[in-house]
């Protein structure tokens, strides 16, 4: 890697700026705020790779949707009109349905057993799963368990019938919301805050960072700190991009990226805990926890749709996820 950045550097003196005429443009594209852990994470990325590949890589990053949201990244990274993006796992069930196993309601404990399953063979291999399909992960990047808010408390599965509830693209969430009784719609990221906000629906999930960065409290009476699932990133990149990629600027490319999830998923735990208490303190919002028992309501209601999935996700997956939690 030091002589080929010598020999790039040697160019460049001769030759003057157009040596990098052939820099590496990577457009970075997400729908969350900067000061979330995605946000940092995505900025830290680009202030590495540029460190290690300087004139080599450009990293742009485009924030809040910028470019695209999580429902037309994808595609318009198979077109490569952008090389980087970070969806949350439930939007590619088109791709995989392996990665559904992440949706299922209170199959992890907690973000420990969480990253224990990331880190292990399978969920290791879950990376390749779409490689056929044109696209690579190329790491997890967490955001934190999920809550449910509404306009209303939700303290145990009935308080659920009947109300409207944003979801991902997942028919794992679908099916988690049917199975108390709520009508599940599909919608952007990007619309949530208005929806809210005009009543269109009564309430949805997300992790703590979501929650207050995009004001979703301000607009919501009730947050049920139910802790019924995760809402994690996959980095993902295009097969034709990244395989087309020198060796050695991949490797670059990896350690940066590598380095970059560490800390956004340190920066994760602690706004997790940090985004839920500004919330409590802002009074906007009213917090509730849950008793053991109705606790268990909401475990009993939902747990059925793991059998719903079971064959399209695969059993040993799910138990392997299931082991985690030891």
């Amino acid at each position: 890697m030091r002589l080929l950045k010598a020999a790039v550097a040697a160019v460049a003196l001769a030759m003057g700026t157009s040596a990098f005429a052939d820099t590496i443009d990577i457009k970075f594209s997400h729908v969350v705020a900067e000061n979330t852990p995605k946000g940092q994470m995505a900025l830290k990325f680009k202030e590495l790779a540029e460190e290690r590949l300087p004139g080599m890589v450009n990293v742009s990053v485009y924030p809040n949707s910028q470019l695209f949201n999580d429902d037309k990244v994808l595609e318009a990274m198979l077109l490569g009109d952008v090389q980087l993006a970070a969806p949350s796992l439930s939007k590619f069930e088109k791709y995989t349905p392996q990665y559904l196993v992440f949706d299922l309601p209170f199959l992890f404990k907690d973000m420990a057993a969480v990253d224990r399953f990331q880190k292990s063979k399978e969920g290791r291999d879950l990376l390749n799963a779409m490689e056929s399909k044109g696209l690579i992960g190329l790491g997890y990047l967490h955001n934190g368990m999920k809550q449910l808010s509404a306009n209303d408390p939700l303290r145990t599965p009935a308080d659920a019938k009947g109300k409207k509830f944003r979801i991902q693209e997942s028919n794992v969430l679908a099916a988690q919301f049917e199975a108390v009784g709520g009508t599940p719609l599909k919608k952007p990221f990007s619309e949530v805050f208005t929806l809210m906000q005009t009543k269109a629906i009564d309430g949805s999930e997300n992790p703590w960072s979501n929650i207050y960065s995009k004001k979703f409290h301000e607009v919501q009476s009730h947050i049920t700190e139910s802790n019924h699932g995760v809402l994690d990133y996959l980095v993902v990149t295009s097969a034709e991009f990244w395989n087309g990629l020198d060796s050695d600027v991949r490797s670059e490319l990896t350690a940066a990226l590598d380095e970059a999830v560490a800390y956004g998923n340190e920066i994760a735990a602690k706004q997790a805990e940090s985004d839920r208490q500004a919330i409590i303190d802002s009074g906007r919002s009213q917090v509730l926890q849950l008793t053991d028992a109705e606790r268990q309501q909401w475990v009993d209601a939902m747990k059925p749709v793991w059998a719903k999935f079971e064959h399209e996700i695969g059993k040993e997956l799910i138990e392997a996820a299931l082991a985690a939690n030891q």
